[in-house]
């Protein structure tokens, strides 16, 4: 039954990637610039803590195309 349905999928999985990649990149450009690499270098941590509104928002929706982007790739390896 997943293999039939990952046979239906996959013609259309290319496209599915290439638009999960272009949103992450915007939604990774649009993201406020911080102290998070600083705090790598020995600087205090301004981490998830101090995110408000929108930049939370944008945040968490980063990770979850993330994991999208990558479930898409897995699933793109499957025969």
């Amino acid at each position: 039954m997943f293999s039939e349905l990952v046979s239906i999928i996959k013609p259309y999985l290319p496209v599915a990637q290439i638009t999960v990649s272009l949103i992450l990149i915007v939604l990774i450009l649009i993201q406020p610039r911080g102290q998070s690499l600083g705090s790598a270098f020995g600087q205090s941590f301004a981490g998830v803590g101090k995110l408000r509104g929108a930049s939370k928002l944008v945040f968490y929706l980063t990770i979850a195309l993330g994991i999208v982007f990558i479930l898409l790739a897995l699933i793109n390896l499957l025969p």
